[in-house]
């Protein structure tokens, strides 16, 4: 008996294990594994890693030219990297797991002469799904109402939506968009913006690239920052791409006065370039009757003290180093 409960016990603790790293492994949609991609010289990736979450947003964010749509292209099996390699849903890529994913990685191309109902209809043809989805991707995508309109008479927005919904066909668990709003007017880009975050509400996970900063700040829950290959650092959203409040002052004494406020409560960063000294704070906490109390109460009389806000556009040329 006594045998039979160490058995038990051990074989409990195998399953909890096992079921910790099913939980662990669906946790990540999608796990880049020191990704490397050339073309003879040109390295277009260089080592790149990172891990996208279950029913995340991820934007792959970067100046062109730094390897968004060729990561895109090696993690939708249309390239192969030169070296490293990637799981998706936990296990190696396959037939079967490609299904789970909608791609939409260039222009839309349909047959402008065909309303949007027979260009799905093509479309869940060459899926090989049903056409009975049709009618429900239209409507994720509020094109019920021009469904029998050739896709000639269509806006730019209402074609990038028609595309989408290709990719929808089959209810693919992820979205993968290369560059979503690429050409499109602020209308057609507010039309796909909606779509994404409604998307995700619904519990897409949507992995999209960028080179627009605002696009991916407005819709996107976490990032990937890539240079010319490199991957600069990625992680969520509101803790990398985040406005902070800069406050500067001076005194007659700078360096002084950058010593002790380096002992100001909160402060991520403080510098001096001689003539003032910056108070680094996070969006939103900088108070200027603290800052002057908490100099003053130290023997510091400040000659200035102003507010100033650091953008994300600043924040995104800092980690680009553009």
């Amino acid at each position: 008996m006594q045998l039979v409960g160490i058995i038990t016990l051990d074989l409990i603790n195998v399953l909890l294990n096992y079921k910790k790293n099913q939980i662990s492994i669906l946790m990540e949609v999608l796990q880049i594994k020191n990704i490397s991609k050339n073309y003879f010289s040109v390295k277009a990736l260089i080592n790149v890693s990172f891990d996208v979450p279950k029913n995340s947003v991820f934007g792959i964010l970067g100046p062109n030219g730094s390897g968004k749509t060729t990561l895109l292209g090696i993690i939708t099996d249309v390239l192969k990297a030169t070296s490293g390699d990637f799981l998706v849903f936990g296990d190696q890529p396959s037939g079967l797991q490609r299904k789970k994913i909608g791609t939409l990685l260039e222009t839309p191309n349909f047959y402008h002469y065909l309303s949007a109902v027979q260009n799905l209809k093509i479309a869940a043809s060459i899926k090989g799904v049903s056409e009975d989805e049709i009618d429900r991707v239209l409507e994720l995508v509020d094109l019920t109402k021009r469904k029998n309109f050739p896709f000639s008479s269509y806006s730019l927005g209402m074609k990038q939506r028609l595309a989408i919904a290709s990719a929808l066909l089959g209810d693919p668990e992820v979205l993968i968009l290369d560059e979503p709003t690429n050409g499109l007017d602020p209308v057609g880009i507010a039309e796909i913006r909606e779509l994404i975050k409604r998307l995700a509400f619904q519990g897409k996970t949507i992995i999209m690239a960028s080179h627009l900063l605002d696009e991916v700040e407005k819709v996107c829950t976490h990032v990937a920052i890539l240079k010319k290959g490199e991957l600069i650092i990625h992680g969520n959203v509101n803790e990398i791409l985040i406005n902070e409040d800069i406050v500067a002052v001076s005194s007659q004494d700078n360096q002084r006065l950058k010593n002790i406020l380096i002992e100001f409560p909160g402060n991520t960063l403080v510098e001096s370039d001689g003539s003032e000294v910056k108070v680094y704070l996070p969006d939103g906490t900088a108070r200027l009757d603290e800052i002057n109390r908490f100099c003053f109460d130290r023997g510091i009389i400040l000659s200035m003290l102003q507010m100033r806000k650091k953008s994300l556009e600043s924040k995104f040329f800092e980690l680009t180093n553009n």
